[in-house]
């Protein structure tokens, strides 16, 4: 996009824009991370300004996300708050989304079938709200959400109402805050600013505390061998979600741009910011699509809004410490229950019951499984699952387009000479690519097909693209019945590359003739018949031999 003065002037106001709606969740997501705050400030400030200028969407704005804070939360449980394995992590994640970019993932990433990603956007959704009930209520909260739900009992037994009514309160500012005046300030900065004040003059609730200002201090990768496979697998976790969760919102951009991003280059873009963001002691982010969302509507167009909002932060965070210190816990838990709920697809779950069933079905499975197990299997099985669904839909299909009858073919030559030939010869038509889906039932339908006075059986590969290995041995399997059942195989119509997977699993084309054509294919047929005929027929009183 060519830069000029509206161009500039679009990107400041929505790089300032996007980082005032940033601060909030910074602050919040850092929090709810394990790792504090300033964790969150400073992987907003690393992923938004290097996600920016090395990613493939212009005006996407980039830093701590929901899905993201999810992971990390459980990791801290589970290295029992060692800081420095956890920046280790985020620095590896990032060198795996590199790695994703340069090795072409995007473009597979992006395949993901939206049961799928509804499912565990909704349960990651749902951890965050989940995760908060907590501090809603008082108390300290697990990183899981499970042991959350186990302490929820006690906690209600044990209600700091004044910190409840914080908490509540300040979702209901953040719903329910005036669109016209969100332009100016935005919903979660004003629930921040209220709360804020209320507890420090009126409330005995906890608060952040002591927490350090100015710039960060490096944190270089550490190495622990008991350690090394959960950082790994956190990592490869944080790297796929961080991934999936950027290309979204990169779609969200294009739409609202009608710009086209690069999916690899956005990887790699996410992959830099996420290894600075380690290394100074941030926590891993991604492509944030509400403040990405108001960075548009904002003006923002190219990637130096994002790079606006980034410095923003840093210049905010040089002298934030004493402010921040009285935050507490309860506004950024009304802010995060409010990040949950919008992670949530509302929009799909109130449509899913007039929608296929099987859909809806693969959706509360992943949901279920985010929850209760791990993103990574929920991901997984719902993407094999949705996978083979495909499949068997695909090769219904392939199956059903399988046809025998003449009213199919194009030629007025073709039909005539099916016609001749009546019963004793069957045409199978197929349609597209053979898959390994079509290829169980392949056989079974050519049998179920095929008259008991068949003499002749022609497969047509027209319209057949490529054969896989599965489809390879249906064919060579009705090779074997009709040899079998003393019927002729003909084959018509096959590319070079269908004749040559043919010819390399069989060591030959299995049947009993090859024909470019179906109509050679017919007409060879036809003169099979005339023949089968004239043998059966009395050669002294010309009546046909009974069999």
């Amino acid at each position: 996009m060519k830069l000029d003065r509206d161009t500039i002037t679009g990107d400041i106001t929505g790089g300032i824009t996007a980082g005032v709606v940033a601060l909030p969740l910074a602050l919040a997501l850092g929090v709810a991370s394990g790792l504090g705050p300033m964790a969150g400030i400073y992987g907003a400030i690393a992923v938004g300004f290097f996600a920016a200028l090395f990613g493939g969407t212009a005006s996407q704005i980039s830093g701590p996300t929901g899905p993201m804070v999810v992971v990390l939360a459980g990791l801290f449980a589970s290295l029992s708050g060692d800081a420095a394995l956890i920046f280790t992590t985020v620095m590896l994640a990032g060198v795996l989304q590199i790695a994703f970019g340069f090795l072409g993932v995007g473009q597979y990433i992006r395949l993901v079938p939206y049961p799928v990603i509804s499912g565990f956007m909704t349960g990651i959704g749902a951890i965050i709200i989940i995760l908060q009930m907590g501090p809603l209520l008082g108390h300290d909260s697990p990183g899981d959400p499970l042991g959350a739900m186990a302490k929820l009992p006690n906690a209600v037994m044990d209600i700091n109402f004044a910190n409840l009514a914080l908490g509540l309160g300040t979702l209901a500012l953040v719903f329910f805050w005036p669109a016209r005046v969100g332009k100016y300030l935005p919903g979660p900065l004003a629930a921040l600013i209220v709360g804020t004040l209320l507890a420090f003059f009126l409330l005995d609730v906890p608060v952040l505390g002591e927490i350090p200002s100015g710039l960060p201090g490096l944190h270089w990768p550490v190495f622990e061998q008991s350690k090394a496979l959960l950082v790994v697998e956190a990592a490869f976790i944080l790297a796929v979600l961080g991934s999936i969760d950027s290309l979204l919102t990169s779609l969200v951009a294009d739409n609202m741009t009608r710009q086209r991003h690069d999916s690899n280059r956005e990887l790699i873009g996410q992959g830099i910011g996420n290894t600075v963001a380690g290394l100074i002691g941030g926590i891993a982010g991604a492509g944030a699509t509400m403040r990405t969302v108001v960075n548009i509507r904002s003006g923002g167009r190219t990637r130096f809004s994002g790079m606006v909002h980034a410095l923003l932060l840093l210049t905010i965070v040089l002298g934030l410490g004493p402010l921040a210190s009285n935050i507490p816990l309860a506004v950024l838990a009304g802010i995060l229950v409010k990040v949950g709920l919008d992670i949530i697809d509302w929009n799909y779950i109130k449509r899913a019951n007039h929608g296929p069933r099987w859909d809806l079905a693969l959706m509360v499975l992943v949901l279920s499984l985010t929850v209760f197990v791990d993103l990574i299997t929920a991901v997984a099985a719902g993407v094999v699952l949705a996978a083979l669904a495909f499949v068997k839909q695909v090769g219904q299909l392939q199956i059903a387009s399988l046809k025998n009858t003449p009213e199919h073919l194009d030629s007025d030559v073709e039909k005539a000479c099916l016609a001749e030939c009546g019963d004793r010869v069957a045409l199978f038509e197929f349609s597209g690519p053979l898959s390994f889906g079509a290829a169980a039932d392949l056989g079974h339908h050519v049998r179920e097909h095929s008259e008991f006075g068949t003499k002749v059986l022609i497969l047509d590969f027209s319209r057949v693209p490529f054969l896989d290995v599965s489809a390879v041995l249906a064919v060579e399997t009705i090779a074997s019945d009709a040899a079998s059942s003393d019927k002729l195989l003909y084959l018509a119509g096959m590319n070079a590359d269908v004749q040559k997977v043919l010819e390399g699993m069989n060591s030959g084309v299995p049947g009993d003739g090859v024909y470019a054509t179906r109509l050679q294919a017919l007409k060879a047929a036809a003169a099979v018949v005339k023949s089968s005929d004239a043998n059966n027929m009395d050669t002294v009183t010309g009546i046909p031999v009974m069999e």
